[in-house]
């Protein structure tokens, strides 16, 4: 595994080649830069990203350009569309017959979710009891049982999508999993054209079987690599307080109390301790990503969707966005906000 001393020699040169690959991917949509740049972060982090919104709003088709454009070898990517009929064997493979008349309940994993490394999960709160458990300790605990005894999955990075998140008390702990949510919504409204004359460039790339977004720019091991660097920056000062004293500025940090609190008292957004953890690694992951330095006021925007129910996730993003002073600024553009009083206290690289 490698050591931070060696990630430090060619960390600028990933950060540059991921921020360049999430640049050329968002050429191939409409308005889906916020989408691109989401799934890059979660992707760096390592944390599942949920996309919700209705048919037809380029949710799978975002996931699997992402995917493609990482140039993973075969059996690395899984890739479901889940119902209440389905059954664990088409998720964790099927029982080996051989090994179960010995007594032993053991799964045949191959193409499998247990040995991918990447997973696309379909109405993923369509599934029944039996895979919900099951997807809650893969999400979390990155593992999974064979014969009784924990085995870890090789999944880095998750995706999901859903038309709706149902209000379901037995679907809360799985929605909480989901640090981050984020609504596709439609386009067409509003860009039309552009819409049209992209949709049809993605018919002849279907058709001809073009992959051009697959350019290589960064690889799997590029993310690998990214998180790692983040894991063992976090870890660099031996003690819980370091990673926030030298990359988190006081004032800045002062601002991510006051929105989570806002959230939870102004607009009832249930934030789990787990998931406050999950946020602060985000964000870190962001404005590392971003701009290499210390985390900024404009990289709290992620606060905005930290929504659970779909009826929060817009409320949750535009009050964010009212809080931190982006108000008519693009998602994610990684602009400065316009009332940011905050000075920038960007870290020279360790």
């Amino acid at each position: 595994m490698w050591t931070l001393k060696e990630l430090e020699r060619e960390i600028d040169d990933i950060r540059g080649r991921i921020n360049q690959h999430r640049r050329e991917l968002k050429e191939y949509f409409v308005q889906r830069s916020e989408e691109v740049d989401l799934a890059t972060v979660c992707a760096c982090a390592q944390e599942p990203l949920l996309l919700v919104g209705p048919p037809g709003t380029a949710k799978s088709d975002l996931v699997v350009k992402f995917v493609e454009s990482l140039g993973l070898g075969e059996g690395d990517y899984f890739e479901y569309m889940l119902t209440k009929f389905t059954e664990p064997s088409e998720i964790l493979g099927p029982i080996d017959i051989d090994q179960l008349k010995q007594g032993r309940f053991i799964r045949r994993t191959k193409a499998k979710l247990p040995e991918a490394r990447v997973a696309f999960l379909d109405e993923i709160f369509k599934s029944n009891s039996a895979i919900l458990n099951t997807l809650l300790t893969i999400v979390n605990e990155r593992k999974f049982y064979q014969d009784g005894a924990p085995v870890p999955v090789a999944l880095r990075m998750l995706f999901a999508a859903t038309n709706d998140i149902p209000e379901q008390s037995e679907l809360d702990a799985l929605a909480d999993r989901f640090v981050l949510k984020v609504e596709t919504r439609p386009v067409k409204d509003t860009h039309f054209t552009e819409l049209i004359d992209a949709g049809i460039m993605n018919e002849v790339y279907r058709a001809t079987e073009q992959r051009p977004w697959a350019r290589g720019t960064a690889s799997f091991d590029d993310f690998l690599k990214m998180k790692r660097f983040m894991d063992l920056t976090f870890g660099a000062g031996g003690h819980g307080s370091a990673d926030r004293e030298q990359w988190f500025p006081t004032p800045v940090f002062a601002e991510f109390r006051r929105i989570v609190r806002t959230l939870e008292t102004e607009d009832k957004v249930f934030i789990s301790d787990r998931k406050l953890v999950k946020l602060y690694k985000v964000i870190r992951t962001r404005a590392f990503l971003f701009h290499g330095g210390a985390v900024r006021s404009d990289d709290l925007s992620l606060l905005g969707y930290s929504g659970n129910r779909r009826q929060e996730l817009g409320v949750v993003q535009d009050k964010a966005r009212a809080l931190l002073g982006l108000d008519g600024q693009p998602a994610l553009s990684g602009a400065m906000p316009r009332r940011r009083a905050l000075k920038d206290a960007a870290t020279p690289q360790q």
